[in-house]
């Protein structure tokens, strides 16, 4: 990639983060962005279709910087309280700039596109778990419950809390087992 293209896409990110760390994305203009990153409008949209398709793609990037964390997918069938770990860690890593970009209406997108990611993962591993609807819940359940819980709990000891969460997950998949 063209050097200026790429600080031209960095001084984007980098305002609109300052942005939505002090406002809702709903409420954070081009304008106001472009002022901020000093480009004109026309290099924001030869970029980004709109304010939306920016706050989008740099979701992406971190859900895929977090799934890319978890050096062990496969886990989450074979070793879940491990999985869980790697999974809690790979939030941690990224945190300040998970709370800023799924505040607000944004909140849920992160747990959501981190399930379709890892669910592709898993089912890149086990092919046969996609049509799996009893997986498919426990995956749901696990990967959804476990961040909420996490997100609601935080304030104590981070490594109990994470250890406990694995605990859970692990058994609820050897309950499924035994079904």
């Amino acid at each position: 990639m063209d050097l200026r293209v790429e600080k031209t896409e960095r001084g984007i990110k980098n305002a609109f983060i300052e942005l939505r760390s002090k406002k809702p994305l709903e409420k954070i203009t081009i304008k106001e962005l472009c002022e901020l990153a000093c480009i004109n409008k026309s290099t924001f949209y030869s970029h980004y279709r709109d304010i939306y398709d920016l706050s989008d793609s740099m979701e992406e990037e971190v859900v895929r910087s977090i799934t890319n964390s978890i050096s062990h997918p496969e886990y989450i069938t074979e070793n879940p309280a491990e999985f869980t770990r790697e999974l809690f860690l790979a939030y941690l890593s990224q945190n300040s700039l998970t709370m800023i970009l799924f505040s607000g209406s944004r909140r849920n997108h992160l747990v959501d596109r981190i399930e379709t990611s890892i669910k592709e993962l898993v089912f890149r591993k086990y092919p046969g778990y996609r049509e799996d609807a009893v997986w498919n819940i426990i995956l749901s359940y696990c990967i959804q419950g476990g961040y909420h819980t996490f997100q609601r709990n935080r304030e104590g000891d981070t490594a109990r809390l994470i250890s406990v969460i694995g605990e859970i997950t692990e058994a609820v998949q050897e309950l499924y087992g035994k079904l």
